[in-house]
């Protein structure tokens, strides 16, 4: 039986991205099946050498670029320039995430893009966008949680600005450059021609935000740190851990009053809305947190799911790897890797049913530059040689040591 493929099998994906949202958008393309040609600089993107490390490999790396082929050139070369435009003329999609302006001035604007290949779809990822008040400015993944509010409503009231501990900003970016390249292949379908999307990490940031953002423009609310709408929502400590509840809503309150021993609760006026029992909250997490005193977090997920009420631990990061629904539902994988022999990896975020997620190890700098040089573009051996000499191209790179 042949071998399932993904389903954008047969779409072909140039990425010129560095750090997380490019890469990690067209990381995305090539789970769901597309072949995606790194392209990066002689002796590999800077984020090969990023830490943590899994024995002398970059646990950062491998999540944003498992599963891309790596084509290692030096796009300042004429003839670097030369493969490049090759490239776009037999390929659907071209990502990049460099400063606006950058890629126009390394003469691969989309105006030329569409002249070598007018069905290309061309995926701009940046700080603040191709066009607004801060276009021009640079900026990483924290300046989305930042100017958006995300970090002043997180935490309690007093607290100094909080951000999230791992890059929201990033992953949420690339999926909406992910999606948009999606509906723009759709919309080729019927065009015949591809179009330029522009996503940016600021536009990611107010995502998040919208609710609030909305309640304060339209009717002047600010909300307070901290604040829930209505008990029990939050974390709540245990004897060896917190737990998670989540049941503000009208229908989860007599599962509430169940799980805590109190049923009088149901008819009493401090709780009988929403709006109350936000109003008298403290006397709702206080008989939450007398109860979950005396449980561990096993103990006390058991009680409460019990009563239908949502709860869930709140992991460590040692407690969420060891935790089987990642490994069972296949959202990290462990793939073979030339540097860690083996290594985790996110996985299969979508499930279908005839056309799964294709999950791919980590390349080697350069290690498809004959694949795509030759195999696809058509260049002789000998022109790849003198390529390699000239360093136009680059060799596998190896090293012993992790590196600092």
């Amino acid at each position: 039986m042949a071998e399932a493929k993904g389903p954008l099998d047969g779409i072909r994906v140039i990425d010129l991205g560095r750090h997380q949202a490019g890469p990690r958008c067209a990381q995305v393309l090539a789970r769901l099946g597309a072949e995606v040609i790194k392209v990066e600089r002689l002796g590999g993107e800077e984020t090969r050498y990023h830490a943590p490390w899994v024995r002398k490999q970059s646990a950062y790396w491998v999540q944003y670029n498992s599963g891309k082929k790596s084509l290692s050139i030096d796009l300042r070369k004429d003839q670097g320039k030369e493969v490049l435009t090759k490239l776009v003329k037999v390929s659907d999609v071209l990502l990049q995430n460099f400063r606006p302006g950058t890629i126009d001035t390394m003469g691969f604007g989309y105006d030329v893009l569409y002249e070598l290949n007018p069905r290309i779809i061309m995926v701009n990822v940046s700080a603040y966008g191709q066009f607004g008040p801060y276009s021009d400015q640079i900026g990483y993944d924290p300046i989305g949680q930042t100017m958006s509010g995300i970090a002043m409503v997180t935490g309690e009231e007093g607290m100094p600005p909080i951000r999230a501990g791992v890059p929201i900003i990033d992953r949420t970016t690339a999926l909406h450059a992910a999606i948009g390249t999606l509906a723009a292949l759709h919309e080729r379908e019927s065009s015949g021609v591809g179009q330029t999307i522009d996503a940016c990490l600021a536009d990611t940031g107010y995502s998040y935000t919208e609710i609030p953002i909305t309640a304060y423009h339209g009717a002047g609310i600010e909300p307070k740190r901290g604040e829930s709408a209505a008990p029990p929502s939050g974390t709540y400590p245990c004897k060896d851990g917190w737990v998670l509840i989540s049941a503000g809503d009208q229908h989860h309150w007599h599962r509430v009053c169940n799980a805590l021993g109190k049923p009088e609760w149901l008819e009493d006026p401090r709780f009988t809305t929403r709006h109350e029992r936000g109003a008298n909250g403290e006397l709702v997490n206080e008989a939450m947190i007398a109860l979950m005193a005396n449980l561990t977090m096993k103990e006390a997920i058991a009680h409460f799911t019990h009563h239908d009420v949502v709860a869930a631990p709140v992991n460590t990061i040692a407690q969420a790897a060891q935790d089987p629904h990642p490994w069972e539902r296949r959202a990290m994988v462990e793939v073979p890797d030339f540097l860690a022999g083996s290594i985790a990896v996110s996985g299969d975020f979508w499930h279908f049913s005839r056309t799964p997620a294709v999950i791919g190890s980590t390349p080697q700098v350069g290690e498809h530059n004959e694949d795509v040089l030759t195999g696809l573009l058509g260049y002789s051996e000998d022109e790849v040689q003198s390529m390699y000499e000239a360093n136009v191209i680059g060799t596998f790179h190896h090293y012993d040591e992790v590196p600092g």
